[in-house]
């Protein structure tokens, strides 16, 4: 009996290990499936040499900046700072700087992925709501004002937006670390997040049009190089020399053209200004002259190292908050899909729950740096850096980390700021047309998950658009500036910001009418979501793929000795809410036993 017990314990261990081998050879076929076709030159955990992390770390630097400086552009003017003030460069710089902060604490401590972090437009809409409660004086009355009075006039608004910022990225924090995300995940769907992202876009139309109008030849010509560049030439590729030491001088090709678009449109159309202006051609009061303001150039310091509070201690408002606080939501959504793209293309396994956790837990804690620092916006993945990995077949951490480096060293360099503040307005108009209009068919993207058959599903998508426009834009007039009569002047506040908010309104009604109105999970698009969001291991928590990519650069065997790290959800050791439960509930036979 005995030894048919062994054959019996043998049968069942070889049963065990056939099956833990099929489970390997599944996930693996599933990582190979999802990964590029071609093979990465460095994958995520090797590190390339010092000079080639540094070429390729300034390249996604050149990616990021533009849209990170696009920013201060479009908040100073509404903060009632003059266009020739020097603080749009400090305020360019700061940015800049907390962007390589939190880009280094990502990679490092946070996801871990090669992603870097840069300044997010989804704040934008609430943070133009909040600016619209506190109108500029005209221009002439604020150049009339003395130095101080001018400073107190913008760092007071500034210190709103601060404010909000800092607080509402308090339950973007509170959620990465006690693992909630998770489980809001399962009310946000794609009709939630295609008018939430979409209008993101929409509601910047205006902005867009205002500044491409000072010179819609010259933002005409900066669109035009930019479809040129990224979507005509975008395979075209140019010959090149590299040197290595055993094989000398070697004729290579670069995809210039697809890797940088944006620099190269504005440079050529920079180019041009600076052309017309010398000889004259333009008048002296064009927004498209390049000696407009030249001395923010020469007045920026060399070096300037921005700090916490350096515009004032921020004041908070509950409106200003709530207002945020949607934007807040909509880049963690994004930020989610960016990490799994991410992984992807970068031939790692998908990021476990704890890396998850982890990367938003990270990017509070950047949001609430760039409120204390000043910048005018909160900090988000980068989309566009994301997808350079697949066209330089490089997903290294280490050359983000560079590319973090990077940043700091040119957020201190005071000129760098100033220079980028200097581009004539009609070429960030026409950045701006493309920008927005690539935020705008992102969130639209989102509707390849649902059936668009169903009338259940175009209601609820056109009417949270079109009445995500409609009820801003009225709100947004100067006559209904004070419609909202509640006796309550706090919740006059909230109403008017949040309803101004195009990205809140849409997705609020996107929210409520998806998750109430009948239908099915196919029919909603919930089936092909989560099979992308699950493309990555074998579906469950016993999942026999290596995710020791995403384990802290430390610390990892103290870590797995405590028991009590099972517990937190941003420690590598965590179980999954699900799995603890699981674990110490008592079953219907213990129970009997006790």
């Amino acid at each position: 009996m005995e030894g048919i017990g062994e054959m019996k314990v043998d049968v069942e261990a070889s049963e065990e290990q056939k099956r833990r081998k099929t489970e390997v050879a599944k996930s693996r076929e599933v990582l190979v499936e999802d990964a590029p076709h071609s093979r990465l030159l460095y994958s995520l955990e090797d590190i390339p040499p010092w000079y080639t992390c540094l070429a390729l770390g300034i390249q996604h630097f050149l990616m990021m900046v533009e849209s990170t400086v696009s920013i201060p552009y479009l908040l100073t003017p509404v903060m009632c700072m003059v266009a020739t003030d020097p603080a749009r460069g400090a305020i360019a710089s700061t940015i800049i700087f907390v962007s390589g902060v939190v880009t280094l604490l990502q990679t490092t401590f946070g996801v871990r992925l090669p992603i870097v972090q840069g300044g997010t437009h989804g704040f934008l809409s609430p943070i133009l709501a909040i600016l619209a409660l506190m109108p500029c004086p005209p221009e002439n009355e604020i150049l009339e004002l003395d130095l101080d009075d001018r400073r107190d006039l913008w760092q007071s608004r500034m210190q709103q937006v601060q404010g909000a910022i800092c607080v509402a990225s308090l339950f973007q924090v509170v959620i990465g670390f006690t693992g909630v995300v998770g489980i809001l995940l399962r009310w946000i769907t794609p009709l939630v997040i295609v008018p939430t992202i979409t209008l993101i876009g929409f509601s910047l139309f205006q902005v867009a049009a205002n500044k491409a109008s000072s010179h819609w030849g010259i933002s005409a010509l900066t669109v035009g190089l930019l479809i040129l560049f990224s979507q005509y030439l975008g395979n075209v590729a140019l010959p090149w020399f590299s040197y290595s030491r055993g094989r000398g001088f070697t004729r290579t090709k670069v995809f210039v053209f697809k890797l940088f678009p944006v620099i190269l449109a504005v440079a050529l159309s920079w180019g041009l200004c600076w052309l017309l202006t010398y000889l004259e051609v333009l008048p002296e009061d064009s927004h498209a002259r390049t000696d407009l303001r030249t001395n923010m150039l020469y007045e920026a310091p060399w070096f300037r190292l921005p700090y916490p509070c350096q515009w004032g201690m921020p004041s908070v408002s509950v409106a200003g908050v709530m207002g945020v606080l949607a934007g807040v939501v909509a880049s963690v959504v994004e930020s989610i899909g960016d990490y799994y793209a991410c992984a992807r293309l970068s031939e790692a396994p998908a990021p476990p729950k704890h890396a998850i956790n982890r990367g938003i837990w990270m990017e509070g804690i950047g949001c609430v740096l760039a409120g204390l620092f000043g910048t005018g916006s909160g900090t988000t993945s980068y989309s566009q850096n994301v997808g350079a990995i697949g066209v330089t077949k490089v997903g290294s951490r280490r050359v983000v980390q560079y590319s973090a480096a990077v940043m700091l060293v040119c957020g201190v360099v005071g000129k760098v700021g100033a220079l980028f503040i200097t581009v004539p307005e009609p070429i960030i108009g026409g950045i701006f047309i493309v920008v927005f209009g690539m935020i705008t068919a992102v969130g639209i993207s989102n509707v390849q998950y649902v059936d668009l058959n169903s009338s259940r599903n175009l209601f609820v998508l056109g009417f949270s658009l079109f009445f995500g426009l409609a009820l801003p834009m009225w709100m947004q007039k100067p006559e209904n500036s004070a419609i909202i009569k509640t006796s309550l002047p706090i919740l006059d506040q909230v109403l008017s910001v949040l309803l101004r908010t195009s990205m809140f309104v849409g997705g609020f009604l996107g929210f409520f009418l998806d998750n109430t109105i009948p239908g099915t999970e196919e029919e909603r698009g919930l089936v092909k979501w989560k099979a992308m969001l699950e493309k990555k291991q074998t579906g469950n928590e016993e999942s026999v793929v290596d995710t020791s990519c995403y384990d802290l650069p430390f610390g990892m065997e103290r870590i797995r000795k405590w028991g009590w790290t099972r517990f937190v959800p941003v420690l590598p050791t965590f179980a999954g809410w699900k799995a603890i439960t699981r674990k110490y509930s008592l079953s219907p036979s213990k129970c009997s036993k006790i």
